[in-house]
């Protein structure tokens, strides 16, 4: 069967923490699997530092010229952010298409985005990422005239990039204001929310560590048949928009359960910023509960990017649960397991293990715990 995806060579550079380096190499074949591009080969460079000029050493950038011609590679993907000079420099050097790691997650993030607001904020992020690059963009176009101020004596090079700065900036002009719109329902079904007393809750966490398969299992056990399923699947960012539903089993004590677009290491600033609207759900969440992939061993890293991430969007105070997932895959005896402090759990959301041991975790935390009559 002939494999019709787009070859890429995955480039790093090891400044000396080998086991992040390592993991971050890992998370970018992954990002780049999720992109449906065929990863051909990996090129690392051990130094102190990036090289400003070419993001690796000058011998390496021969040598991955090299390898990308005998590959026959059609792109070249970096594990970093490049700078607009390293981009232009990268790509006259390889004569191939340059991505980071910034370009790749926008790239997942195009593909997924299922809501015309996520299509919008996707797009936002892509053109402030490209708007400090369009001088790398045009570094082929060829550039002639005078040196005076007016476009008129600009060369063909320049008069483009200058159009092209100016589309982009006009774009997003009219992309925050239809988001400004959006925003202002969002907001008006917020506050419709709180009229009802009704708590919220929100799960977060880093990408594909079950939050969406929680949510998911919740409903089930709701007995609220016009509460729709989520997308769920075992890859990174399956779900982008924010989703709210109602979870009560008739015990009063109902809660608004959010499920939020997963974090990741190295997530592009101008993601967080384009998708904050989206993310204010969990600004406004009476109760986080951070869903914890316990069976990756980086575990303890990624609850290090999810606090770090709370805390740029400042919600880092909001209390927390914590859900370690996927916690049959450690061959524990038992399961669920609570913690005795009663704020984190053990449990297995795919098999539906624990699901109703958390859901009375969260009531008892929003409500207090529930106290039986006795007679």
């Amino acid at each position: 069967m002939q494999d019709d995806r787009e070859t890429v060579i995955l480039v790093g550079v090891d400044t000396g923490e080998e086991r992040e380096f390592d993991r971050s190499m890992m998370e970018l074949k992954a990002l780049a699997e999720a992109c449906e591009l065929r990863v051909a080969g990996i090129l690392t460079q051990r130094m102190p530092h990036v090289n400003p000029v070419s993001y690796i050493g000058s011998g390496k950038v021969q040598e991955l010229r090299d390898y990308a011609q005998t590959e026959a590679v059609d792109k070249i993907v970096f594990d970093d952010s490049l700078s607009p000079s390293q981009i232009r420099n990268l790509t006259n050097a390889l004569e191939r298409p340059i991505l980071d790691r910034t370009n790749l997650i926008l790239d997942i993030f195009a593909i997924r985005a299922r809501t015309n607001e996520a299509k919008m904020q996707v797009e936002m992020a892509r053109l402030q990422y490209m708007l400090p690059r369009l001088v790398g963009a045009h570094a082929s176009l060829g550039r002639q005239g005078g040196t005076g101020g007016s476009m008129s004596n600009k060369g063909s090079g320049e008069k483009q990039l200058e159009l092209d700065r100016r589309r982009i900036e006009q774009r997003l002009a009219r992309l925050r204001k239809e988001l400004a719109v959006l925003e202002k329902s969002r907001q008006t079904q917020r506050k419709r929310r709180n009229t009802s007393d009704i708590p919220q809750v929100a799960l977060v966490g880093y990408t594909n560590a079950g939050k969406s398969t929680i949510l998911n299992r919740m409903m089930e056990g709701s007995g609220r048949p016009g509460n729709k399923q989520v997308f769920e699947k075992d890859m990174l960012f399956a779900t982008l928009e924010t989703s709210v539903r109602r979870v009560d089993v008739g015990d009063g004590r109902p809660f608004l359960l959010s499920d939020t677009v997963g974090f990741i290491h190295k997530l592009p600033h101008g993601l967080i910023k384009a998708f904050r609207s989206t993310l204010d759900e969990v600004r406004y969440a009476d109760l986080l509960v951070q869903v914890v992939d316990i069976s990756d061993e980086d575990y303890r890293m990624q609850m290090e990017v999810t606090a770090d991430t709370l805390k740029e969007l400042e919600i880092g105070d909001i209390p927390q649960l914590i859900v370690y997932n996927k916690a049959d895959k450690q061959n524990m005896e038992s399961l669920p397991r609570v913690a005795q402090n009663g704020n984190s759990i053990h449990m297995a959301a795919g098999k539906g293990i624990g699901m109703d041991v958390l859901r009375c975790m969260i009531q008892d935390r929003l409500y207090g715990p529930e106290v039986e009559d006795v007679f």
